[in-house]
């Protein structure tokens, strides 16, 4: 059942404003369980990132399943997973680096910040006391490389 939906008016509204045409258009399938309130903090980042969103809650084993079949390797996962555009988005990863990654379309399975770092998108408040944390882009093979950092 959708939980959280944008409205034309993120497009219209982000087209006006020079927004990017990618993040208005995309919509993102995300997996959770139920009443995690950073995974419903993060949906509403995305959505005023221009995106739309809805949240299907599943039971622990499945969603790690899901996870694990997705591609993502113990150590990867945090609390949720997006699905978008044929890439995986796990965990507090900021709507910019999802932008990002639709412009660039690199081989990979998706992006992931691994854990949930208080300070990223969903988790509190950046600012001073903010984890440092790295947006990881995932390889097909496992592999991962640094897409962006945050201090």
């Amino acid at each position: 059942m959708p939980f959280l939906r944008r409205t034309g008016l993120a497009l219209a509204t982000s087209l006006m404003l020079g927004g990017t045409a990618i993040a208005a258009a995309s919509h993102v399938e995300v997996m959770s369980t139920n009443g995690c309130g950073c995974c419903i903090a993060w949906t509403k980042h995305l959505e005023e990132n221009g995106y739309t969103a809805e949240i299907e809650n599943l039971p622990m084993a499945e969603l790690m399943q899901r996870k694990l079949a997705a591609g993502l390797k113990p150590g990867l996962t945090s609390c949720h997973t997006g699905m978008i555009e044929g890439y995986v988005i796990e965990g507090h990863v900021p709507a910019r680096e999802i932008d990002r990654l639709l412009a660039e379309r690199p081989e990979a399975i998706g992006l992931t910040v691994p854990d949930m770092p208080y300070g990223s998108p969903g988790m509190g408040e950046p600012g001073p006391d903010a984890d440092p944390y790295d947006v990881l882009l995932v390889r097909h093979d496992g592999s991962t490389e640094v897409f962006a950092s945050y201090p």
